[in-house]
């Protein structure tokens, strides 16, 4: 699923091609939305907030998260899409550009003055203007007894973090994912942490936590099998949810992580 990092540069993509345009087609393709037709209307900005995207056009904003297989595309016009057409949940175009949503795992037009009901239940976001160090904290502390692991994912603490930065967070602050919360010395720290691995990475479209962009990105995620960057250990990898539905791959290291 991509993390806040990539929807902040598909937003600024975005908002770059399309703000300050006016639509000259909206072509949506999802069901309860397929008669909403905002061509003619102004787009005024695309913000990102944690791992959603909010497009607004004239009254309205087009709400959109990506999931697990969504992206956004520009293309100029008359040119070959990248994906197949019948995967396009939304086509918005201008005199200039098209943009299209692929495969988008939700999408819909709410009214402007009414986002807060779509995304205010999110904690604030790392990339945000809205970002409190202190508040995020704040909501990790609340469920001392949870595991850190699931914490940090949980977008209602802090958004933006998927499980990438889950599994290199919990590496670099040597606790292993399922350590209760309130067993984590220095919260302070990764939260602080948090923060400064995913700003280091907004602007660049190669993520990495090592500091390496040409191989071993990554300390554990993606690394089960393969032995730790630091100490050599095999890295083990497992299963982490708040209930057997919610169960997301998680990686760690034996010895490093205790």
């Amino acid at each position: 699923m991509p993390e806040g990092d990539t929807v902040y540069r598909s937003a600024h993509a975005l908002n770059a091609a399309l703000a300050g345009t006016v639509l000259t087609r909206c072509d949506i393709r999802v069901p309860k939305f397929a008669t909403t037709d905002l061509t003619g209307s102004p787009v005024h900005e695309v913000i990102p907030r944690g791992k959603h995207l909010l497009m607004r056009v004239g009254e309205y904003t087009l709400h959109s998260h990506l999931k697990m297989e969504g992206s956004w595309h520009l293309y100029r016009h008359d040119t070959r899409w990248q994906r197949p057409a019948w995967q396009a949940r939304a086509i918005l175009e201008t005199e200039s550009v098209v943009a299209v949503g692929f495969e988008l795992g939700l999408f819909e037009v709410i009214r402007t003055s009414d986002e807060d009901e779509a995304v205010g239940y999110l904690g604030p976001d790392l990339l945000g203007p809205d970002w409190d160090p202190d508040t995020a904290l704040a909501n990790l502390r609340a469920a001392p007894e949870r595991e850190i692991g699931l914490a940090v994912l949980d977008q209602r603490v802090l958004a933006g973090l998927g499980n990438v930065y889950r599994a290199e967070l919990c590496f670099l602050r040597g606790v292993l994912p399922t350590r209760p919360v309130g067993d984590v010395n220095d919260l302070e720290r990764m939260v602080d942490l948090a923060h400064r691995l995913i700003l280091a990475n907004r602007d660049r479209v190669e993520r990495t936590t090592t500091g390496n962009l040409q191989r071993d990105r990554t300390w554990v995620y993606g690394r089960g099998g393969r032995p730790c960057l630091r100490c050599g250990t095999r890295i083990m990898v497992g299963e982490l949810g708040d209930s057997p539905t919610m169960l997301r791959t998680v990686w760690w290291c034996p010895r490093c992580q205790r």
